[in-house]
């Protein structure tokens, strides 16, 4: 062959190209190339002195090698997590704090029930809102003074006072001094607004006194079940009430 013919065949050689790695299997590996052999040959070795390195660590650990992680931790979904340690606490000192969160809640009602006393004397309870209808009996001897009755007349005062349960003078004390307090329509209205408003917070406070109150027996109630007295329960506790327990008879020196 000569070499002319030599030169036009590898002139018409196609030139050879590597495959190239797609993106998709990068994970799962180097691709076989030619030309990648050193590549491959670092990670085999690499993954090798690991292997190495793991098993030198299994040999060389003691076998009464011991820490306190071993029995606080657990595994949970395939992760490791510490257990928390539970508190630990004596009967005596669950019974003191009882007794601090006792005193703490009836420092509180009492508080309440102070500030209920104080706006009870504010507002003398007049003209309470959500109270009930008030009544207002008169005798008389014969059914004809029923029929005649009038309630203006019998209380001495003009007809647009009588629905009033207070501030309700009479003809003589309208007739001899003047009109005292606000007389316009919007003020008024005004000033009754803040009466309601004032009921509403005086009936919130007697509700959150009442609810302190309950708290606070039901608080008892778990402290006294501390004790070792055989006991019995006699009614369930309830919303509005504490359990109620029998407990035997134990006679103290």
């Amino acid at each position: 062959m000569s070499a002319a013919f030599r030169k036009a065949a590898k002139a018409r050689q196609r030139p050879h190209r590597e495959r190239g790695q797609p993106a998709a299997r990068t994970k799962l590996g180097l691709l076989e190339k030619k030309k990648d052999y050193r590549l491959r040959a670092h990670d085999y070795h690499k993954k090798q002195n690991a292997l190495r390195a793991l098993q030198k660590k299994a040999l060389d650990k003691n076998p009464d090698e011991f820490y306190f992680k071993m029995i606080r931790a657990e595994v949970k979904d395939g992760s490791h997590v510490i257990k928390q340690p539970k508190d630990e606490i004596t009967p005596e000192q669950v019974k003191l704090m009882r007794t601090q969160d006792i005193k703490y809640i009836e420092m509180k009602r009492v508080a309440e029930a102070k500030k209920i006393e104080r706006l009870k004397a504010e507002l003398h309870l007049l003209d309470a809102a959500g109270s009930g209808p008030r009544r207002h009996l008169f005798f008389v001897d014969t059914e004809r003074e029923v029929q005649e009755f009038d309630i203006a007349a019998h209380l001495d005062t003009v007809p647009e006072l009588v629905d009033r349960v207070y501030n309700r003078p009479t003809i003589a004390t309208l007739q001899r001094e003047t009109v005292k307090g606000p007389t316009d329509p919007a003020h008024l209205k005004k000033l009754a607004q803040q009466r309601k408003n004032q009921y509403d917070l005086l009936r919130q406070r007697i509700e959150r006194e009442k609810a302190m109150f309950v708290i606070s027996q039901k608080i008892q109630t778990r402290k006294d079940l501390l004790d070792k007295t055989h006991k019995v329960k006699v009614k369930k506790e309830t919303a509005t009430g504490p359990a109620i327990y029998k407990f035997k008879f134990q006679r103290k020196r």
